[in-house]
């Protein structure tokens, strides 16, 4: 294994930020210098990170929360607004986040602690697939939905299908379920607007009404992870708008 993606599955900083401690002199193998990023090592090897013994590399593990609106979800913001790693506890090891949502969208983001695992997810090849609801104004034409569920054209972008269906009307407002794969930058709002309907509001849910098998555990069957769900999650209180918003550990530990 590379040196810079031992450090980074280690826990201790991304692959990117790894590869800057090797150019600043900052890690040793079998102290000895690390000169560059690509060097590969092994389980045997003592690897320092500014003279810290590296520990054994941590095991893949998923956690889940419910993002509130109105953070950002990255690790900074030039604008000083909340993220989403403000929620983390901060005796948690280095998470990472798998996909965004917008400023203005809530509900499911996941973590990991392993960036080759949350670069797969987010990869269109993975055909893993993301499920919202959409409140909008007004109803939806059945014309529009079905050139939504065939693909269209913005802008000269081109957005494979996607499904979307009614789940129901609350006049004067609409409720719908959208799925895709792609997850082009605001995919959803661009699509809705184009058909001149307003938004509401975007949540990123963990399952279709009455779908048996929540998207956390279609990951695990989707790539073959073998890791044990044991049903028993730990949960942690991280933040409380109206509601409770919670980071589940989601392999019992």
């Amino acid at each position: 294994m590379r040196i810079a993606k031992y450090i980074s599955n280690a826990g201790i900083c991304s692959r990117r930020e790894a590869e800057r401690l090797i150019e600043n002199q900052q890690v040793k193998i079998n102290d000895q210098l690390c000169i560059h990023p690509s060097i590969q090592v092994k389980e045997k090897d003592e690897i320092k990170v500014n003279g810290k013994l590296i520990k054994n590399i941590q095991s893949l593990r998923l956690w889940k929360l419910y993002k509130p609106v109105k953070y950002i979800c990255t690790n900074k913001d030039p604008q000083k607004r909340k993220t989403i790693f403000n929620l983390i506890p901060k005796n948690y090891p280095r998470l990472i986040s798998i996909g965004r949502l917008d400023y203005m969208s809530e509900g499911l983001i996941l973590f990991t602690n392993n960036g080759d695992f949350s670069r797969k997810l987010e990869l269109p090849s993975s055909k893993y697939e993301r499920v919202y609801r959409v409140c909008i104004r007004g109803i939806i034409d059945k014309n529009d939905l079905q050139a939504i569920n065939k693909g269209i054209s913005i802008n000269k972008v081109q957005y494979t299908k996607i499904y979307v269906a009614v789940e129901k009307y609350l006049k004067p407002y609409s409720w719908l379920i959208v799925k895709l794969k792609e997850g082009k930058n605001r995919e959803i709002r661009k699509i809705i607007s184009f058909f001149g309907l307003n938004f509401l509001r975007i949540i990123s849910t963990n399952k279709l009404p009455k779908e048996p098998v929540p998207p956390v555990i279609k990951i695990f069957l989707l790539f073959s992870i073998s890791l044990v769900l044991y049903y028993k999650v730990y949960y942690f209180p991280v933040y409380k708008p109206h509601r409770k918003a919670l980071i589940y550990s989601i392999d019992g530990r």
